[in-house]
């Protein structure tokens, strides 16, 4: 029973009523709702009681009159007398008990007040008093009740929506402003009116002046890359015209092998901190995505096999792209193990290996400078370029660990021309050397 009922599907509610506006509509409502039942409550009594005691009062007076009547041995009105035909019982027997008493009752088919007294040997004496006059003004009152009650909580209804609309949208604001600095809109803000001193306007302040102080302490760090980078460029080029004089040698090879490490980081450095500044432009042009991967293969000088299931000429920059397969290719053979394969397929190109795969932190929040998860080769630049190049293309950049082991990290390029044939090209490039090409059709 206990395992049927965890299997039993839970009832859910639409998504549309976890929003603020429903919970606070439904908040509001229930309130009026309340506040209207109690107030039309006091009111239908208090008028209901002072009705009735006019009545009542009217039937005691003209009891009074019956009795001195009866008393002096007078006739009797119609409908006045002893024991007359309606009478409520409970308030027959009151009569007959001593005491006088009223009661709502009817008569020959109509709501009346009745009023009656003892009278001689064990009977008793009741008036009538009309009472259709107060039950018509007890009805019109709680229609009264009825419709002012609505109309207040249309009211209230429409003035808090607005409200809470108003509301709610300045929060949407806050949070689309919210998103837009979390994907590297540093100039985004919220600008809220100065003269608003609510919450969200603090928030909204808060979010500004935090957005703020974020830009410029990125923006610090960025030109501190740029000019440490710089900086560094003039030394390394004399350190590197100074190793090529040295006489040959495994020492000579050494220097000359660190000259060129700290060159490629100084570049990677530049390379970052112009992206990180969006100053980027790209030089679009119509490329054959086999031969722009075939030639990536080609000058990166690995073992790597490519295989084309279908190749279109995408619009892209050629020479970002190039550093961005570059880069994945690169990564795979130095964290990765062979094979190394980079698929084109229409307008995606997939690299996978055979390694251990990403580590976590990389497939959650993506690539970060300067962390290896202690591998000890490279920088952990290599695909935050990746990364930085595809932003420009406006292409996607994705990495994940295969189930059947192995790193991907797929690349798709954004409104791809329309699919060439899938059949080869006569005059296509051989096969990339070293590394392998192999072309198949769909």
């Amino acid at each position: 029973m206990q395992r049927r009922a965890r299997l039993r599907p839970r009832l859910r509610l639409p998504a549309w009523t976890s929003t603020l506006t429903w919970k606070a509509t439904v908040f509001i409502t229930l309130m009026c709702c309340g506040l209207a039942a109690l107030l039309g409550c006091l009111v239908h009594g208090a008028m209901t009681r002072q009705t009735v005691g006019t009545a009542r009062e009217k039937a005691l007076t003209k009891l009074e009159r019956t009795v001195q009547a009866y008393e002096t041995g007078a006739r009797l009105p119609r409908g006045e007398g002893i024991d007359p035909a309606g009478l409520p019982p409970g308030l027959h027997a009151l009569a007959l008990d001593g005491k006088r008493g009223t009661a709502v009752g009817s008569y020959r088919g109509r709501p009346v007040m009745w009023a009656a007294a003892p009278a001689e040997d064990g009977t008793a004496l009741a008036v009538s008093v009309d009472f259709r006059g107060a039950e018509r003004t007890i009805a019109n009152l709680d229609r009264a009740i009825l419709g002012s009650s609505g109309l207040a909580i249309a009211v209230t209804l429409l003035i808090g929506a607005v409200g809470v609309t108003r509301i709610t949208r300045r929060l949407h604001v806050t949070a689309q402003v919210a998103r837009r600095i979390s994907a590297g809109d540093l100039d985004a803000r919220v600008g809220d009116k100065a003269r608003t001193k609510d919450e969200v306007a603090a928030v909204s302040r808060a979010l500004d002046t935090m957005a703020s102080t974020l830009q410029r302490k990125l923006e610090a760090e960025q030109r501190f890359t740029a000019d440490v980078a710089h900086e560094l460029r003039t030394p390394l080029t004399g350190l590197n015209a100074a190793a090529e004089l040295l006489p040959p040698g495994r020492p000579a090879e050494l220097v000359r092998d660190r000259v060129q490490a700290m060159r490629s980081l100084t570049e990677d450095l530049l390379e970052i901190s112009r992206l990180d500044t969006r100053s980027e432009r790209v030089e679009l042009d119509s490329h054959d995505l086999a031969d722009l991967a075939a030639r990536t293969i080609r000058a990166s000088g690995t073992d790597t096999a490519l295989t084309v299931l279908a190749s279109p000429r995408v619009e892209t920059d050629r020479r970002r792209l190039e550093r961005i397969l570059g880069n994945l290719v690169a990564n795979a053979h130095s964290h990765g193990a062979a094979p190394v394969t980079v698929t084109v397929d229409g307008p995606t190109v997939t690299v996978t290996d055979a390694g251990p795969g990403y580590p976590e932190y990389l497939i959650e929040a993506g690539p970060q400078r300067f962390r290896t998860e202690g591998t000890g080769k490279g920088h952990g630049l290599g695909l935050t370029i990746a990364v930085g190049q595809a932003r420009v293309l406006g292409a996607t950049l994705a990495f994940r660990n295969r189930t059947e082991g192995g790193a991907e990290a797929r690349v798709t390029l954004p409104e791809p021309a329309a699919p060439a044939a899938t059949a080869p090209p006569p005059d296509r490039d051989g096969t990339p050397t070293p590394g392998s090409y192999a072309r198949r059709g769909r």
